[in-house]
């Protein structure tokens, strides 16, 4: 097996294996190193989105090994010193993932390792850096390229050179796979119609994107940006099936020219839609003929958008919405046993009428939840009735406070119902840091077979045992997280690890689970 592997006759095992190092340079570069068939495997992933990698840009100058003597020529007038190496790849074909802001961003950082002398003009130097992009981009796009993701986001003083749309022209497959195209529209964009080109050449020849990611700051004259909008436009318009579309208005816009009107030829593909900081607009009636809709995210934002929604869906992501106790209700019940995952983080739930409503209606109507978390929400037994229900429960996440009249004894009681309602088929659980004083209690009555555990901190004795005695009697237990832990006690950790083996105690944000 070990034979097969290192001559490249299991090239299928090999490309996974090398995939899961693409964001690991140093090992897939130390790969590169083993043999022929390893190198040959491993440089088009390691070249995918080198632009991402927290490392000096030395490997722009292996791009500009392919430049002519008259570019060549150019950078050397701007004072670059650029010494020109035989390459043993055509590198820029190799690009998959293009993110515009960290091009600019490595541009300029090798620009100044490259120069014979700093320049003092910022003007000066940012004209050079334009064209180090500009040349970079030429190279790119000439190379055989095939991007499947694009981030686009313009400082003030770039600008595409005429030369870039011809390169596009050159390029048939250059877009020919694109999938994910983010754009952010700034109000300090400067050459407005240069960009506006530039989008209305990715309409014309980009069909394919199913994610879309537009992020637009209003505070501008909006006739200056009216060209900006129509190219927009035109980008969804020209795609056969749009599946998720996400919008980020930043400062609560109230007006969007069209963008969401242009969703209408879009209302049988799209599954997933993320409005952020968004005022209401009657352009968000079109949402409710998007039948195939599965998930929607609705963040800072008026609560009126959720009225829109006239469809079942499996995943419903509200945050800091004001609740509306008659639309949450009606959501929860026409989506019924299709929901299976909701996060819900009000700016408040308003009186102890309103939360009871909500927790009624999950338990009502949406018993095939699979990932519930809830937050500013009283620890109540209202609140245990909704968690005995789900009965197919893996990820629960909850941020409770107490009612601070409940007698402690009685408060005890409640945490060890809580702990040993909690369902079989439960697997990950965070109980945020007002859970912190019953803590021991909690793991003390818990048989839930949890693979992650995140609490806020572990400081004291009694806890510390309590969450040892829970790991040795949970033997699916993989990590605990922990909030707190830069102010963990080492003679607490090494406490727990001296008992327990098979559990890591980690940073709770290292702790990711996918929503």
């Amino acid at each position: 097996m070990a034979s097969k592997i290192l001559m490249g006759d299991m090239p299928e095992l090999m490309e996974n294996i090398f995939n899961n190092l693409k964001n690991e340079p140093n090992s897939l570069y130390s790969c590169a190193l083993v043999s022929r068939h390893w190198c040959e495997m491993s440089i088009p992933i390691l070249w995918q989105d080198p632009f991402s990698f927290n490392k000096k840009p030395l490997f722009i100058s292996e791009y500009f090994s392919s430049l002519d003597e008259d570019e060549i020529y150019i950078l050397k007038e701007y004072g670059i010193n650029l010494k020109i190496s035989r390459k043993l790849f055509n590198y820029g074909k190799f690009l998959k993932e293009l993110n515009l802001t960290n091009l600019e961003s490595k541009a300029r950082e090798w620009t100044k390792l490259n120069l014979v002398k700093l320049i003092s003009s910022k003007t000066y130097f940012d004209a050079l850096v334009n064209v180090v992009i500009n040349l970079l981009l030429k190279l790119l796009f000439e190379s055989g390229a095939v991007l499947h993701k694009l981030d686009l986001s313009f400082s003030e003083s770039f600008e595409f050179k005429p030369e870039i749309f011809y390169s596009i022209g050159r390029n048939e497959l250059l877009f020919s796979r694109l999938q994910h195209l983010s754009l952010f529209v700034m109000s300090k964009i400067f050459n407005i119609e240069n960009i506006s080109i530039f989008l209305k050449v990715l309409a014309k020849n980009i069909t394919t994107i199913s994610s879309l990611n537009l992020v637009i700051y209003s505070d501008f004259e909006p006739r200056l940006f009216h060209s900006l909008y129509h190219a927009i436009i035109r980008i969804i318009k020209s795609q056969e099936q749009l599946k998720r579309f996400i919008l980020d208005g930043v400062d609560h816009p109230t007006e969007f020219y069209g963008i969401i009107s242009a969703l209408e030829c879009q209302k049988n593909s799209l599954q997933e839609i993320v409005i952020i900081r968004c005022a209401y607009n009657k352009e968000f009636e079109v949402l409710k003929d998007c039948k195939n809709l599965e998930t929607l995210r609705i963040w800072y934002c008026s609560s009126k958008l959720l009225n829109l929604l006239d469809c079942k869906i499996s995943t419903l992501d509200v945050i800091d919405c004001p609740i509306d106790v008659q639309t949450i209700p009606l959501i929860l019940k026409n989506s019924g046993l299709l929901l299976q995952r909701l996060s819900f983080e009000p700016k408040n739930f308003g009186d102890i009428h309103e939360v009871v409503f909500f927790l009624e209606a999950i338990k009502s109507f949406c018993t095939n939840i699979t990932y519930l978390n809830i937050k500013h929400i009283e620890f109540s037994t209202q609140l245990l009735e909704l968690i005995g229900n789900l009965q197919k429960l893996q990820f629960l996440s909850l941020c409770c406070y107490v009612d601070n009249d409940i007698p402690e004894e009685e408060l005890e009681i409640r945490v060890m119902q809580f702990a040993e309602i909690l369902p079989l088929t439960l697997q990950y659980l965070d109980l945020g840091d007002n859970w912190q004083p019953c803590i021991d209690i909690l793991l003390s009555h818990c048989n839930a077979p949890l693979k992650k555990l995140l609490i806020y901190c572990l400081n004291d004795e009694k806890h510390t045992r309590a969450l040892i005695e829970f790991c040795i009697r949970n033997k699916a237990l993989n990590y605990v997280g922990i909030c707190k832990y830069s102010d963990l006690d080492e003679n607490f950790r090494k406490e727990v690890e001296a008992h327990v083996v098979n559990v890591a105690l980690v940073p709770s944000a290292r702790i990711v689970v996918n929503f």
